[in-house]
Protein backbone atom coordinates (compact mmCIF):
# COMPACT_ATOMS: atom_id res chain seq x y z
CA UNK A 1 0.00 0.00 0.00
CA UNK A 2 2.83 2.39 1.16
CA UNK A 3 5.38 0.84 -1.22
CA UNK A 4 5.25 4.14 -3.56
CA UNK A 5 6.69 6.22 -1.70
CA UNK A 6 10.34 5.67 -0.07
CA UNK A 7 11.41 6.81 3.43
CA UNK A 8 14.87 5.43 2.74
CA UNK A 9 17.20 7.57 5.29
CA UNK A 10 14.37 8.43 7.38
CA UNK A 11 14.18 8.06 10.97
CA UNK A 12 11.54 7.72 13.41
CA UNK A 13 10.45 7.33 17.27
CA UNK A 14 7.94 5.55 18.50
CA UNK A 15 7.83 6.69 22.61
CA UNK A 16 6.03 4.01 24.29
CA UNK A 17 6.13 2.70 28.06
CA UNK A 18 4.38 -1.08 29.19
CA UNK A 19 0.75 -1.10 28.64
CA UNK A 20 0.44 0.18 25.44
CA UNK A 21 -1.83 -0.80 22.47
CA UNK A 22 0.09 -3.03 20.46
CA UNK A 23 -2.35 -2.24 17.15
CA UNK A 24 -1.11 1.08 17.50
CA UNK A 25 2.57 0.71 18.04
CA UNK A 26 3.36 -2.32 15.50
CA UNK A 27 1.04 -1.06 12.63
CA UNK A 28 2.68 2.14 12.34
CA UNK A 29 5.91 0.52 12.78
CA UNK A 30 5.22 -1.95 10.11
CA UNK A 31 4.18 0.90 7.60
CA UNK A 32 7.10 2.95 8.56
CA UNK A 33 9.74 -0.08 7.94
CA UNK A 34 8.01 -0.93 4.69
CA UNK A 35 8.57 2.41 3.43
CA UNK A 36 11.96 2.00 4.31
CA UNK A 37 12.42 4.14 7.31
CA UNK A 38 14.36 3.41 10.31
CA UNK A 39 12.07 2.83 13.36
CA UNK A 40 13.21 3.36 17.09
CA UNK A 41 10.79 2.30 19.84
CA UNK A 42 12.18 4.55 22.46
CA UNK A 43 11.39 4.19 26.22
CA UNK A 44 12.49 4.78 29.62
CA UNK A 45 14.66 1.68 30.13
CA UNK A 46 16.06 -0.65 27.96
CA UNK A 47 14.71 -4.16 27.45
CA UNK A 48 11.22 -5.24 26.22
CA UNK A 49 7.62 -3.29 26.89
CA UNK A 50 4.22 -4.82 27.27
CA UNK A 51 1.67 -4.22 24.90
CA UNK A 52 -2.06 -5.20 25.45
CA UNK A 53 -5.16 -5.82 22.67
CA UNK A 54 -7.24 -3.36 24.84
CA UNK A 55 -7.78 -5.47 28.40
CA UNK A 56 -5.33 -8.41 27.69
CA UNK A 57 -1.62 -8.71 27.59
CA UNK A 58 -0.53 -8.58 24.17
CA UNK A 59 2.94 -9.30 22.78
CA UNK A 60 6.56 -7.78 24.31
CA UNK A 61 8.14 -5.10 21.91
CA UNK A 62 11.71 -4.74 22.06
CA UNK A 63 12.96 -1.56 23.19
CA UNK A 64 15.68 0.11 20.68
CA UNK A 65 16.88 3.34 22.62
CA UNK A 66 16.27 4.75 26.19
CA UNK A 67 15.09 8.69 27.03
CA UNK A 68 18.35 8.95 28.69
CA UNK A 69 20.41 7.77 25.21
CA UNK A 70 17.96 10.01 22.74
CA UNK A 71 16.49 13.51 21.26
CA UNK A 72 13.74 14.66 19.18
CA UNK A 73 16.62 15.62 17.16
CA UNK A 74 17.97 12.07 16.22
CA UNK A 75 14.65 11.74 14.81
CA UNK A 76 12.38 12.58 11.43
CA UNK A 77 9.10 12.07 13.15
CA UNK A 78 7.51 10.93 16.38
CA UNK A 79 4.58 8.41 16.96
CA UNK A 80 2.60 7.90 19.68
CA UNK A 81 0.72 5.03 20.65
CA UNK A 82 -2.23 4.99 23.18
CA UNK A 83 -3.06 2.59 25.59
CA UNK A 84 -4.87 4.04 28.93
CA UNK A 85 -2.11 2.50 30.91
CA UNK A 86 1.03 3.55 28.49
CA UNK A 87 -1.11 6.95 27.68
CA UNK A 88 -1.82 7.97 31.77
CA UNK A 89 2.24 6.93 32.57
CA UNK A 90 4.51 8.36 30.00
CA UNK A 91 2.42 11.71 30.15
CA UNK A 92 4.18 12.09 33.81
CA UNK A 93 7.38 11.48 32.07
CA UNK A 94 9.69 14.60 32.19
CA UNK A 95 11.99 13.02 29.36
CA UNK A 96 9.08 12.20 27.07
CA UNK A 97 7.99 15.74 27.54
CA UNK A 98 10.79 16.90 25.99
CA UNK A 99 10.80 14.88 23.48
CA UNK A 100 7.58 16.12 22.16
CA UNK A 101 8.39 19.90 23.05
CA UNK A 102 11.70 19.46 20.85
CA UNK A 103 9.52 18.05 18.14
CA UNK A 104 6.75 20.42 17.91
CA UNK A 105 9.73 23.32 17.84
CA UNK A 106 11.12 21.99 15.03
CA UNK A 107 7.76 21.25 13.08
CA UNK A 108 8.63 17.38 13.00
CA UNK A 109 5.42 15.38 12.20
CA UNK A 110 4.00 13.46 15.48
CA UNK A 111 1.86 11.31 14.76
CA UNK A 112 -0.78 10.69 17.92
CA UNK A 113 -3.07 8.02 17.89
CA UNK A 114 -5.70 7.44 20.71
CA UNK A 115 -4.49 7.83 24.28
CA UNK A 116 -1.51 8.92 23.31
CA UNK A 117 -3.21 12.44 23.09
CA UNK A 118 -2.35 12.74 26.81
CA UNK A 119 1.59 13.43 26.14
CA UNK A 120 0.85 16.19 23.83
CA UNK A 121 -1.58 17.81 26.60
CA UNK A 122 1.07 17.61 29.57
CA UNK A 123 3.71 18.79 26.82
CA UNK A 124 1.62 22.04 26.70
CA UNK A 125 1.74 21.44 22.77
CA UNK A 126 -2.20 21.38 21.94
CA UNK A 127 -3.15 25.09 22.70
CA UNK A 128 -4.91 26.53 19.60
CA UNK A 129 -4.59 23.05 17.82
CA UNK A 130 -7.25 20.88 16.57
CA UNK A 131 -6.87 17.21 17.25
CA UNK A 132 -9.07 14.05 17.43
CA UNK A 133 -8.64 11.46 20.20
CA UNK A 134 -10.12 8.66 21.81
CA UNK A 135 -13.61 10.41 22.87
CA UNK A 136 -12.56 10.42 26.58
CA UNK A 137 -9.82 12.50 25.93
CA UNK A 138 -12.28 15.28 24.72
CA UNK A 139 -12.26 17.15 27.94
CA UNK A 140 -8.34 16.75 28.26
CA UNK A 141 -7.73 18.32 24.65
CA UNK A 142 -10.30 21.00 25.54
CA UNK A 143 -9.00 22.12 29.18
CA UNK A 144 -5.55 22.15 27.25
CA UNK A 145 -6.88 25.00 25.19
CA UNK A 146 -7.75 23.10 22.13
CA UNK A 147 -10.21 22.12 19.66
CA UNK A 148 -11.41 18.38 19.52
CA UNK A 149 -12.91 17.05 16.70
CA UNK A 150 -14.75 13.21 15.52
CA UNK A 151 -13.05 12.17 12.70
CA UNK A 152 -10.33 9.34 11.69
CA UNK A 153 -7.53 11.25 11.38
CA UNK A 154 -6.99 15.22 12.13
CA UNK A 155 -3.71 17.04 10.71
CA UNK A 156 -3.07 20.55 12.13
CA UNK A 157 0.23 21.85 10.94
CA UNK A 158 3.11 18.62 12.40
CA UNK A 159 -0.13 17.05 14.58
CA UNK A 160 -1.40 14.13 13.04
CA UNK A 161 -3.96 12.68 15.21
CA UNK A 162 -6.41 9.62 15.06
CA UNK A 163 -9.03 8.35 17.63
CA UNK A 164 -8.72 4.26 17.20
CA UNK A 165 -6.89 1.26 16.22
CA UNK A 166 -9.82 1.13 13.28
CA UNK A 167 -8.46 4.55 12.42
CA UNK A 168 -4.84 3.08 11.55
CA UNK A 169 -4.86 2.79 7.96
CA UNK A 170 -5.46 6.21 7.32
CA UNK A 171 -3.30 7.26 10.36
CA UNK A 172 -0.94 5.49 8.58
CA UNK A 173 -1.05 6.85 5.38
CA UNK A 174 -1.08 10.53 6.96
CA UNK A 175 2.23 9.64 8.34
CA UNK A 176 3.98 8.24 5.60
CA UNK A 177 2.40 11.45 3.55
CA UNK A 178 3.92 13.82 6.09
CA UNK A 179 7.34 12.27 5.94
CA UNK A 180 7.61 12.32 2.35
CA UNK A 181 6.56 15.96 2.04
CA UNK A 182 9.35 16.64 4.32
CA UNK A 183 11.67 15.33 3.11
CA UNK A 184 11.00 16.16 -0.43
CA UNK A 185 11.57 20.27 1.09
Amino acid sequence: MFMAVSLSGCKVAILALDGFEQAELVEPQRALKEAGAQVDVVSQQAGQIQGFKHVDKGDKVDVDVTFDAASAADYDALVLPGGVVNGDAIRLDAKAQRFVKEADKAQKPIAVICHGGWLPISAGIVAGRTMTSWPSLQDDVRNAGGTWVDQEVQIDGNLITSRKPDDLPAFNRALIEALSKTRAA
